[in-house]
């Protein structure tokens, strides 16, 4: 029989084999998320659900990725990313994800604002790291933020290598990447000795930021949009990824599964995946239109009757 160690190589970090996807339970690890893993919004328009799923890699003993509270006031998503072998990186995620809702949450989220906010936490990580050691520390980060009563405007900012995916509402169709890596070797640029292309040049919190990446896109009725950390897309193709999102078990649950199916493929890093889920209300919306024609056939009565009276 295979000793401990190896015996929980082959697990995932709450003991349950990639080969079981589905078993897989709410995470119950060393360090909790930092929210519900579900939450939903509603309004007369639109219907919006959102859910998230984080686990630490075998690598580390915390998770060093953090992700926005479901349910803030704002519909603003964030997913941040701890740099691995900086100095920190838990503190930088948490503080990152911290630093942007403080900022953006409670005014009208423009692309320059989500620009300002993330230069101005590029600064303050920065900063909270060199109180503590003159290691530099840094994050990368991904954010969704909806705009307009029918939230079917988003904008997107990243920095790094979170990236987002549009996956729409087709069967068949695979998750359409909507980021560019702020890699080496997407910006051209030579790495360190020692380093990756694939590694991240781009970081929040070591003054690397220049120029924030923004973006505006539509999410239509039916579409989601998926924030997700390098533990995630590394492992997972785009068409799996929209398979195992587009499933009709709760919203929570598939992006469990995903978690799953990434430490499935090899993922050995910390994971995190943050959906958002656009459906808009048809019932409300019919209602409104009975009501328009109700109203409308009242009026032409109303003229009608005045006409003869006259």
């Amino acid at each position: 029989m295979p000793d401990d160690r190896e015996s929980r190589g082959r697990r995932l970090a709450n003991g349950v084999t990639p080969h079981d996807p589905a078993s897989l339970p709410r995470w119950r690890g060393p360090e909790q998320p930092p929210a519900r893993e579900y939450a939903l919004r509603t309004t007369p328009w639109v219907r919006l659900e959102a859910a998230a799923a984080s686990a630490p890699g075998k690598r580390h003993r915390i998770n060093e990725d953090w992700h926005s509270a479901l349910d803030g006031r704002a519909p603003l998503f964030v997913v941040a990313d701890g740099v691995g072998g900086g100095a920190m990186a838990a503190r930088a995620s948490r503080e990152l994800v911290s630093l942007l809702h403080a900022s953006l949450e409670r005014r009208e989220i423009d692309a320059e604002a989500i620009r300002r906010a993330l230069l101005r936490a590029d600064r303050e990580v920065g900063r909270s790291i060199a109180h503590h050691t003159r290691a530099s520390g840094a994050a990368t980060v991904a954010l969704c933020a909806g705009r307009g009563r029918m939230l079917s405007r988003w904008l997107i900012g990243w920095v790094g290598d979170c990236r987002v995916y549009r996956i729409g509402a087709a069967p068949d169709a695979p998750a359409q990447l909507l980021t560019v890596d702020d890699t080496y070797r997407e910006l051209r640029e030579a790495p360190p000795p020692g380093g990756s292309s694939e590694d991240p040049a781009r970081m929040v919190g070591n003054g690397a930021v220049l120029a924030p990446n923004v973006a505006q896109i539509t999410l239509r009725r039916g579409e989601m949009l998926a924030i997700c950390s390098d533990g995630v897309h590394r492992h997972v193709e785009p068409g799996d990824l929209a398979r195992v999102l587009r499933g009709s078990a709760p919203l929570a649950r598939r992006c469990w599964r995903l978690l799953a199916f990434a430490r499935a493929r090899g993922s050995t890093d910390d994971a995190t995946v943050l959906v958002v889920h656009r459906e808009r209300r048809p019932a409300i919306l019919a209602r409104l239109a009975l009501g328009a024609l109700a109203i409308a056939g009242l009026i032409a009565a109303l003229t009608a009757a005045l006409t003869v009276m006259q």
